[in-house]
This record gives structure tokens, sequence and C-alpha cells, in this order.
């Protein structure tokens, strides 16, 4: 008969342990089709418009990320898969989803590339929001945000 589908992984008893954390691995791109949610030609969040981009090609982008955490944890992104705050994933406003971007902190030079499979963050000045693994990565979980460069990372 047809072969059984991948049972989904187990749900942790536990948060991980801040070495657990540590040792979370960035994501690895790989081509994937757009997802069937999150990608409307555009959308309006508290009044304003935005309108997603066709491709993820040669995008670069300057700015503050911040991160999102318990709130959010195991709710649905928009991409329909569930939010896992120790995965390396984040959220933004314009890019097709998913979509792979490497995210560096200007203030101590460290990066990860993340998957980016949500919509967000809607607060002014804002750019990415990465999960919490991401954010502890990157090393600004206790500030809050911080001034960071992204780029895509993966094909478009």
């Amino acid at each position: 008969g047809p072969a059984a589908p991948p049972a989904p992984a187990p749900r942790r008893t536990r948060p991980p342990t801040p070495e657990e954390i540590a040792a979370i691995p960035d994501a690895v791109p790989r081509e994937e089709p757009r997802s069937l949610r999150g990608n409307p030609p555009f959308y309006t969040v508290f009044g304003k418009r935005y309108e997603v981009l066709p491709t993820a090609e040669g995008y670069k982008e300057r700015g503050v990320a911040s991160w999102y955490g318990p709130t959010f944890h195991e709710k649905d992104t928009s991409t329909g898969e569930p939010y896992d705050m120790y995965a390396m994933t984040a959220a933004h406003k314009t890019l097709p989803l998913p979509a792979y971007a490497r995210v560096t902190n200007l203030s101590n030079g460290r990066s990860v590339v993340v998957r980016i499979n949500d919509r967000g963050p809607f607060i002014r000045g804002r750019v990415i929001d990465v999960s919490k693994a991401a954010a502890n990565a990157l090393g600004f979980v206790s500030a809050g945000h911080t001034k960071i460069c992204m780029k895509n990372h993966g094909r478009g």
C-alpha cells in the first residue's frame, strides 16, 4: 500500500535548557513551493497596506529586529504551520512565504539563517520578528530588539 505520512514531531514536555537552545542549528534553505496560505497579492493590517513581493531574490534590508515568543508559541503562523519559538524562524511583512534570510546583529556581528513562515512585525520601525531561538543566537533576548541587516539566503 501507500507509504504512511511522516509522524509529527513529538511535542515537548518541558522547555529546552539554555544549552539545548544554544545548540539549535540555523535553518537550511531548500526548494519549497510558495505557501498556499500567507501570500495574497496584498493585505491590510492596522489600516496600512502591504504588497507581498513576487520573489525574495536579491532582497536586502536594514532596520530593527524584535523577537516573539510564548504568547504565540504553537499558534498558527501565516503559512498555517504552528509557531515554534525554539526553531530558527521569523516573520516578515512582504517577503514571499516561505523564504530564507541571513540576519546579522549589527551590534555584535552574530548571524543566523532563518526560515520566514509568518507575517509581521506590525510595529512601526521593525523590519523582522525572529523566534526566541534566533534572538538567543543573535544575542538580544534580554534587550528585546536590536539593529540588524538581513538578506535573502537561498533561492528566490
